[in-house]
């Protein structure tokens, strides 16, 4: 028997029952007896589903022991809400799920289905078997794994989503006043990524716009094994101006429903974020796995079980006559035996058998849907609204950057819940003028500048996508993505597999990166580093080169962020950017006339679809961006001294299109890949990896950057691919392969 168990019983043993219809303590007259012994059923389920975790892992049969022991005063945050608030929740919100299922009438099991996630079995509602999470649609709880703040911006962008879906007419995915609920640690409020969030959600506030979120910070002092400094989290939250602040004890039940009904209320009624610190304590260690006696003194842990939060229920129904000690017991050890019934009977269900299984939701692909749905335009009338006397297709050939600017304007005219924002997008049009002029044309509620942190850009999107809207943020430069990166990553990327695919977070991330532009700027605007986006499962990356490519697959990303929930990155090369030329001045080659809807479907550019230039038989040049305005040029001055080659343009960077390739490849039996990435961790690995795996016997090369930052000035020459070095290398594969 846990402590926390034994310590619990024999407490309860030793109360004094107030003698039915003697003189007892009174509950406030808003909190019926009903509903107190309705959270303390949630309470104790919440407790025995961290019992029954340790005794599944003893058995060898359950995988998830953090648990929610401590924390189950939360359940009074699940009742001050509605059951249509969205809720992204702490991994100790126990009490608080349970709590919520309990208000939707003819919902599931909240014990079995808690306990069907620590087995990992496939009959788990809302991640199949594929992680322990507190989590289900019909509850509008968005499912968290072990989130250490990292949750916290796709919240601020919920929120926000809430009342933006009602300023655009559009229907939501949460009732207009509705109020987004996030919970969290303590030590995760010290979290860059919580800062940051918190930030952000104030200063949207203090701009005038709504910002309905209700952050509970669950403080039970200690991080695993890191105490938080006494006071800290009143110090740092306590009286921030912009947000309301609320303080309530999580081991008192009515201080804690009364508080947290006035911080939900508050919110509900103002539009502007709040935070209630709910006080708790950690009862059983961090995990199953964690000794809590090698870093806390007997005397702590002794004071904490004193401040169990069931206890502190048992004690307010004894108070109040609701129960005897006797019944609470009953009460405590019937929860026990129904949660390990469940145990036993959850323990043998199937698991996810297979790795096919497990991807299943990972990337879902309706490819004729995609298509479809790019080929659509918006209404001749949406259209013109928009784009003025002038249409896209009536103005003279464009340039890369062009090009973009008009797809995003189609995409606004076709999408009424796509939304353009980042850093610099609206009035300025962007560093570069690729949004140039959607502010103007589509208006400030589509198109918007945000804070200077790509955390809360990403966190916009990630909220605004799974609310229905479709979001297309912009990060200014690749270099600027990192800080932010685990937004696409742990999130994004990750919501319709631990959802199997019941939630979604649609997006298309438009980053200006790569090198070339004369040596302006250094590496913090010359970034060249894709490795961390091509290996997140599941993540399109597109990255044109030419401007023609780049209209049809901003669409292309946009149906399928539409239609598959896909989470599109859209790499731009900067410095292609107003290219005109390829091979002289003003021979325009570099531009391209923007095609009329009529065109988009015989021109559509499926996901992980190359295009190949030329027709040589010689070689084939595999290549993307920079690289391929480089190749072409290249390829041109060979072929006047008999040597063709064809130039691949991958396009996309994941999927990569591997049976273009390898077609390609074949025509030759000669593969160059030109990479202006990096030597390692670049994408020619993949390229002559797929090459290999296909059997591909013939002859293979690359050039590449150095493995480098890219320095300021002329320097960055090199460690940056140049066409020099893709002659010379052309030349010799061609040379030893004769």
């Amino acid at each position: 028997m846990e402590q926390v168990d034994e310590h619990f019983i024999e407490t309860v043993k030793g109360l004094d029952g107030v003698a039915r219809g003697g003189d007892r303590a009174v509950l406030p007259p808003d909190l019926a007896p009903e509903e107190v012994l309705r959270l303390f059923d949630a309470q104790l389920g919440s407790r025995h589903l961290d019992l029954a975790a340790r005794w599944l892992r003893g058995r060898g049969e359950g995988f998830y022991t953090i648990g929610s022991s401590g924390h189950e005063g939360n359940a009074a945050v699940a009742a001050a809400l509605r059951p249509t608030d969205p809720a992204l929740l702490h991994y100790r919100s126990g009490g608080f799920f349970l709590e919520r299922a309990n208000q939707v009438a003819g919902g599931s099991d909240p014990l079995r289905d808690v306990l069907l996630g620590i087995v990992a079995a496939t009959e788990e509602p809302i991640s199949g078997g594929r992680h322990k999470v507190f989590g289900r649609r019909d509850l509008a709880v968005l499912p968290q794994t072990s989130t250490i703040a990292s949750h916290l911006p796709r919240a601020l962008g919920v929120a926000f989503a809430i009342d933006r879906a009602r300023k655009l007419g559009l229907e939501g995915e949460y009732p207009r006043d509705a109020v987004t609920v996030c919970s969290f640690g303590d030590a995760s409020a010290n979290h860059s990524t919580a800062v940051g969030a918190i930030n952000a959600a104030v200063q949207v506030g203090y701009r005038g716009l709504p910002m309905p979120l209700l952050l509970v910070c669950e403080d039970n002092g200690i991080g695993i094994s890191v105490p938080t400094p006494e006071g800290w989290v009143a110090h740092a939250y306590g009286s921030r101006p912009g947000l309301e602040y609320l303080a309530a004890d999580g081991a008192d039940l009515v201080d804690a429903v009364v508080t947290a009904r006035r911080a939900a209320d508050w919110v509900r009624r103002h539009r502007r974020p709040a935070f209630l610190h709910l006080r708790t304590v950690r009862l059983m260690g961090h995990a199953g796995t964690d000794v809590e006696s090698a870093y806390r003194r007997a005397e702590q842990i002794a004071a904490d079980l004193r401040r169990d939060p069931l206890l502190g229920t048992a004690r307010l129904l004894v108070d109040t006559g609701l129960l005897t000690p006797a019944e609470v017991l009953d009460r405590y050890e019937a929860t026990r035996s129904r949660v390990l019934d469940l145990a036993r009977e959850v323990a043998d269900l199937p698991r996810l058998g297979s790795a096919a299984e497990v991807v299943a939701p990972l990337a879902p692909a309706t490819p004729h849907e995609v298509a479809r749905v790019a080929a659509e335009a918006a209404p001749p009338e949406r259209r013109a609204a928009l784009f003025g006397s002038t249409l896209p297709e009536d103005e003279p050939p464009m340039t890369l950057a062009q090009s973009i600017n008009r797809a995003l304007l189609d995409v606004l005219a076709h999408h009424p819940g796509a939304l353009v924002f980042g850093e610099d997008v609206a009035a300025k049009g962007g560093v570069y003028g690729v949004t140039r002029g959607l502010l103007r044309k589509a208006g400030a509620a589509r198109v918007f500048d945000t804070l200077l942190d790509e955390q809360t850009v990403l966190g916009l999107a990630l909220g605004a996508g799974v609310s229905g809207l479709l979001p297309v943020p912009e990060i200014q430069y690749l270099a600027y993505l990192h800080n932010a990166e685990d937004q696409l990553r742990g999130e994004a990327a990750t919501l319709q597999f631990f959802s199997n695919g019941q939630y979604r977070n649609p997006m298309v991330v438009r980053v200006a990166g790569y090198g070339y532009q004369k040596g302006f700027g250094g590496h913090f605007h010359n970034d060249d580093a894709v490795g961390v986006l091509r290996d997140v499962p599941g993540l399109v990356i597109a990255s044109p080169g030419r401007p023609d490519d780049a209209a049809a697959m901003l669409r292309t990303c946009a149906a399928a962020a539409a239609v598959d929930g896909a989470v599109c990155v859209f790499l731009e090369p900067i410095a292609l950017y107003h290219t005109r030329d390829l091979h002289a001045d003003g021979d325009d080659g570099w531009t391209a006339p923007y095609r009329p809807p009529a065109e988009w479907a015989e021109h559509h550019v499926p996901v992980g679809s190359a295009r190949t230039h030329g027709e040589g038989t010689d070689l084939t040049v595999v290549t993307w961006a920079n690289g391929l305005h480089m190749s072409l040029r290249v390829a041109a001055r060979l072929a006047r001294e008999g040597i063709g080659c064809r130039v691949v343009d991958l396009r996309w960077l994941a999927p990569l299109p591997m049976a273009d390739v390898v077609r390609e490849a074949e025509a030759t039996g000669r593969v160059l890949v030109v990479d202006e990435t990096r030597r390692s961790g670049g994408v020619s690995e993949g390229v002559l990896a797929g090459l290999v795996d296909a059997g591909f016997t013939g002859r293979m090369a690359r050039v590449t950057s150095a493995d480098s930052f890219i320095p300021l000035g002329d320097a960055a020459l090199h460690v940056l691919v140049s066409e020099a070095d893709v002659e010379r290398a052309a030349r010799e594969l061609v040379r030893r392969g004769s």
